[in-house]
């Protein structure tokens, strides 16, 4: 196993009855507040109504960020730092998913800089060590962006979709009430569920000599988790238990509790980020498309073994396969867990995409390198998964 440092300040009020608790905690940064939503489920569910009561009773002078793009725009987190300079914002409140969480944190670090684009700091790639506190109010168990010191934020202008990051973006609070997810169609929760599970097998697993046992078991759990309990609040999406375990799984996958020293190049997310990038797709459908193929594309005599553990693990395949065998099983119980369970289409071409723009796309997603994990992938590689999903 690998060195590491863990530090998760994160404090999080999980459960039904715990929102009370969000106008003392947000005094703790200050009276006004910027409130960041999407595209305004948040009002047709009630949660809005909940949050502004809430704030209105604790005295706060409250401005609003409304309109989040699901694959959050850099226009738009700049558009929110010109609020905060301007109105002298003291905490920045994010009521929604992680695209709503990445865009307030994009929010927070430029509004602390020197510059009014969060553009620069994600193309300058330095960790982020300062911003505005943050606080947030999930609606939807995916990104883990509640717990974690990431934000995604796209350009649309030039077709990039790149990550922000540092310890200055981790939430202070994080409040995760299931019941919040109630009203999420069961496309979205396929495809949060989808990008939980892909965050343990994408960053952390198959990590060759870094693995570390107790870690890799906790992995194990948490994707197990996903494909237990996706299908059931897809089916019933109300069943409280169902959501919390999703919402749980989605901010232990990504809160570096799993991390433990295995973390690698995140081949699925950098080829999916592209995607989003051109085409604008739901990042967690992106990655059901990829991950299997990506799994092919690697799979050899040395990686077969950590796959077919994988499989057995998580999916309960034959125990019994020679590895390779069991690899090969593993991919396609991975599969159809997403194309069949969760019902999402299994073909980039079925989204409407095609070639014209892989290569270029494989270029950026390796950053003029190579792209770390179970096999190093050049740009020729990606470009050959890419065609893989067609």
């Amino acid at each position: 196993m690998n060195d590491f440092i863990f530090h998760n300040p994160d404090k999080v009020y999980f459960g039904k009855n715990l929102i009370g608790n969000l106008p003392r905690e947000l005094k703790k940064f200050g009276d006004k507040v910027l409130l960041v939503y999407g595209g305004g489920s948040i009002r047709r569910n009630g949660i809005y109504d909940t949050v502004t009561s809430l704030l209105k009773e604790g005295g706060f002078s409250v401005f609003e960020l409304s309109g989040v793009e699901p694959n959050p725009r850099h226009a738009t987190a700049n558009k929110g730092a010109a609020i905060c300079r301007r109105e002298g914002i003291d905490v920045i409140l994010a009521v929604g998913g992680g695209s709503t969480i990445d865009c307030a944190k994009g929010v927070a670090a430029t509004v602390v800089s020197d510059t009014d684009d969060v553009w620069d700091l994600v193309k300058a790639g330095e960790e982020i060590e300062r911003a505005l506190p943050i606080v947030a109010v999930l609606t939807n168990a995916a990104t883990g962006s509640e717990m974690d010191g990431w934000a995604v934020i796209s350009n649309m202008d030039t077709n990039e979709k790149l990550a922000l990051g540092g310890s200055g973006l981790i939430p202070r609070v994080a409040f995760e009430n299931p019941e919040y997810c109630y009203s999420l169609p069961a496309y979205q929760t396929a495809c949060g569920a989808f990008d939980i599970f892909n965050h343990v097998l994408d960053n952390y697993y198959l990590a060759g000599d870094a693995t570390f046992d107790m870690i890799l078991e906790f992995q194990e759990a948490v994707m197990r988790t996903v494909v237990k309990y996706a299908p059931i609040a897809m089916r019933e999406p109300k069943n409280y238990e169902a959501r919390a375990n999703l919402m749980w799984a989605s901010s232990m996958a990504l809160n570096t509790v799993l991390d433990a020293g295995t973390v690698h190049g995140c081949a699925c997310h950098a080829m999916e980020h592209e995607l989003s990038a051109y085409y604008d797709i739901t990042h967690g459908h992106g990655l059901a498309i990829l991950a299997p193929r990506w799994l092919r594309y690697v799979l050899n005599e040395t990686t077969a073994p950590a796959i077919a553990r994988f499989g057995v693990k998580v999916f309960g395949t034959d125990a019994s396969l020679p590895p390779m065998d069991g690899a090969l099983a593993a991919i396609a119980a991975l599969e159809t867990f997403g194309f069949e369970t969760l019902g999402l289409k299994g073909t980039l071409t079925e989204l409407g995409i095609d070639d014209t723009h892989f290569k270029a796309m494989a270029e950026h997603a390796c950053g003029g390198s190579v792209i770390t994990g179970p096999k190093a992938l050049a740009p020729a590689d990606v470009e050959a998964i890419y065609k893989m999903c067609l």
